[in-house]
């Protein structure tokens, strides 16, 4: 069993460990539809109840293996995101990688965060998925780090021209159950929750071993508006699962110098304590009273079981106290030996 965790004020609880279906849509790598599979089944069969998705990844293709594979599993829950439409384009070469995914599906996104916009992309995810009703809906990308010079415009449509409104429409009306953000950058959460009533934020490599910036202000705002975090990309796209010797990318990237070094020293704490770095790597945000999940993304089955053996390794308090003292982690950050001490 795989506890879980309540989403903000709702009625919704999903398991701490949860799955990120980016591979799905064949991010960085083909994945077939056989070992898409096992990676759905592999996670159910561990005991994850949680799976996120969106039309982006692969271009509509995730989705549709999720929905494939997931309906008729009513103790799931699952999320999509809104804020790009897929538009068919029949010019696009679909034997190369487009927009990181190798994905064969012949459509392009395009941003649109307005009411008509994101009720469309709702709407086409439910005939992708092939279900009646989501549990979260995010909005996905909105920020200046995705959007640059173009950042202004799309938060107006989002705020000033239905685009908000339409998503709690969706949630009034018993559609989704949830709502909030999926997004790489703490500042576009703190601004946006001061605007809305969101449930839950999907908050991308931002509090991860490498990253704890959004101890700052980010998790204080969530604790005191009951705003649930869902942490997506635990491993920073990979080089803490990889390690400093792998490929691997971080944030969607090459992996810079400083960082490979940061994850070395990481590494040499692990080894002193016979611990994974990937198993340190997803339990470490667990532990925070903020977050509801952590949602990595596994590429075939056999990542899937070892991530939940990684979910479950016994890690020794004296770990995380050296990760301290050496200044790898953030002393304010709670740890999984000081959260099961207060249990």
């Amino acid at each position: 069993m795989i506890p879980s965790r309540r989403i903000g004020r709702t009625a919704l609880s999903v398991t701490e460990l949860g799955l990120g279906a980016a591979p799905l849509g064949n991010l960085y790598q083909p994945v077939s539809d056989s070992s898409a599979a096992g990676i759905v089944r592999g996670g159910l069969d561990g005991g994850i109840r949680y799976v996120d998705t969106a039309p982006y990844y692969g271009f509509g293709l995730s989705e549709r293996r999720v929905g494939d594979l997931l309906r008729g599993q009513r103790d799931v829950v699952l999320s999509t995101k809104v804020g790009r439409l897929l538009v068919p384009a029949a010019a696009a070469d679909t034997s190369s990688e487009r927009h990181g995914f190798a994905s064969p599906v012949p459509f392009e996104p395009v941003f649109d965060y307005t009411r008509d916009g994101i009720l469309r992309s709702f709407e086409a995810s439910l005939q992708r998925l092939g279900l009646a009703q989501i549990d979260i809906l995010y909005v996905h990308d909105i920020g200046r780090q995705t959007h640059g010079e173009l950042d202004a415009l799309y938060r107006s449509q989002l705020l000033d021209s239905g685009g908000l409104e339409a998503l709690t429409d969706l949630r009034r009306g018993g559609a989704v159950s949830a709502i909030g953000l999926g997004v790489n950058e703490i500042e576009v959460c703190l601004d946006l929750i001061q605007k809305a009533d969101f449930d839950v934020l999907l908050l991308a490599g931002r509090y991860t071993l490498l990253e704890q910036g959004a101890l700052d202000q980010l998790l204080p705002r969530c604790l005191e508006s009951c705003t649930s975090i869902v942490v997506g990309g635990p491993f920073n796209s990979g080089v803490l699962a990889a390690g400093s010797s792998g490929g691997g990318h971080y944030n969607y990237a090459p992996v810079p110098p400083e960082v490979r070094e940061r994850v070395r020293a990481l590494e040499a704490v692990c080894a002193a304590h016979a611990v994974p770095l990937p198993a340190a790597a997803l339990q470490f945000p667990l532990a925070h009273p903020a977050v509801a999940a952590v949602i990595p993304g596994f590429a075939s089955p056999e990542e899937v079981r070892s991530g939940l053996e990684f979910y479950r390794f016994p890690i020794p308090a004296a770990f995380w106290s050296d990760l301290k003292e050496a200044k790898l982690i953030d002393p304010r950050a709670p740890t999984p030996a000081a959260r099961m001490a207060n249990q």
